[in-house]
């Protein structure tokens, strides 16, 4: 299969600046050096391909490379050393309104933003319609965009984009902004692009997303590339890293001489013990503390998606009880959670203010599978009667 993207022993490197040297006097007192500065490699020596046609995610920590890498594919950054070679016409949506004039209006931005990408004056005009109605601006278009609220740029940008009919579409991360009915329709065009055998590469926290449109990924680290492959291999490889990063020295854990969360699991009623919940059906979280004192507490339990966002959070209040290690469970009749990856925290305060205790965050991961139709963050769990 031809290559759309081929990234061959890319390195990148910036420089920190620590401290500018402001007079000659103190020029000389270190070194005739103006300024001081360290090098930070934000890529080292990575390499892969990317198939014609694929819809591929770049995935990591903040501070990865993810974005750095995909402004060298989008010529923004131009490596130290290795090479990138785009098959086709590439089209990028990097940064809410990047190419935008905040005096111009909309419609004198698409134009602006649609010569930048490429499109002739005649390709703006016969598209123009379509991409102010992909954004949902028709009421707003001919109004400055310095006026448009963070929403209304990212669908402007986006639509535009998409609309040169890329042979290689960009994106980074930009999708998190706009609203159910705007990522919907995202959702939809790029299914659109697929189909038409054009490559995305997509920058994402969501891993989610990286597993329902992603056919294959890439994991970095520190700039370093760690896998690359099938998108739901990369996925856990990353999870197996971040599991890993846990068993190492705790930055999640807050403890005080009052109290601690030891450790949180999850078990099902015919398995035990798991990592896994069926959508639908019941669960039990088991939250191991160490009561150090014996005043009333309140204990939060708080599920996050992978990508940071609050699903759901229940509270306890603890009355006054024996000093020592305790189990507190939590019990979900039914698992209303879409399919997907999701986190535990664990918080403990003082029960008359939000003075805290304790916490663990990212105290446990587990995942919710199952065959279940819908869209959103929770199952609604009703029937349909079409009589």
């Amino acid at each position: 299969m031809t290559a759309a993207v081929t990234v061959d022993a890319v390195s990148k490197k910036f420089r920190l600046v620590h401290e500018r040297n402001a007079t000659l006097k103190a020029m000389v007192m270190r070194g005739m050096k103006r300024v001081i500065y360290e090098e930070f490699w934000a890529l080292d020596d990575v390499s892969f391909e990317i198939p014609e046609g694929k819809t591929f995610g770049l995935i990591g920590q903040n501070g990865s490379g993810k974005s750095t890498l995909l402004k060298c594919m989008a010529r923004i950054y131009q490596p130290n050393s290795g090479s990138i070679d785009i098959n086709g016409k590439m089209s990028a949506l990097l940064e809410l309104g990047a190419g935008f004039h905040p005096e111009l209006s909309g419609r004198e931005n698409v134009y602006l933003n649609g010569s930048i990408l490429g499109l002739s004056r005649r390709d703006i005009d016969a598209k123009f319609d379509e991409i102010v109605e992909f954004a949902g601006l028709e009421r707003f278009i001919d109004h400055p965009v310095k006026n448009y609220s963070s929403g209304m740029f990212v669908r402007l940008g986006f639509s535009v984009a998409i609309n040169v009919e890329p042979d290689v579409l960009l994106v980074d991360e930009v999708l998190a902004v706009g609203d159910e009915i705007f990522q919907r329709k995202c959702m939809e065009r790029f299914a659109t692009l697929r189909r038409e055998g054009r490559t995305i590469v997509v920058v994402t926290h969501s891993l989610d997303t990286v597993r329902n449109i992603c056919d294959e990924a890439a994991w970095l680290d520190h700039g370093a590339l760690q896998s690359v492959g099938p998108a739901g291999r990369v996925v856990g490889d990353y999870l197996e890293h971040l599991d890993g990063q846990r068993a190492g020295p705790d930055s999640r854990r807050h403890e005080t001489n009052r109290a601690s969360v030891e450790s949180v699991s999850m078990s099902l009623d015919d398995i035990g013990e798991t990592g896994t919940a069926l959508s639908g059906a019941p669960a039990t979280f088991s939250v191991h503390i160490d009561r150090r004192s014996s005043e009333p507490m309140r204990l939060s339990l708080d599920i996050h998606r992978t990508d940071g966002i609050h699903i759901a959070g229940a509270r306890l209040s603890m009355p006054p009880g024996d000093v020592g290690p305790e189990v507190v469970r939590y019990r979900v009749a039914e698992m209303d959670l879409r399919v997907g990856d999701y986190t535990v925290d664990i918080t403990i305060q003082d029960d008359h203010s939000t003075e805290q205790l304790a916490k663990l965050a990212d105290a446990a991961r587990f995942t919710v599978a199952g065959d279940v139709d819908g869209s959103g963050l929770v199952s609604l769990g009703g029937q349909w009667d079409a009589t």
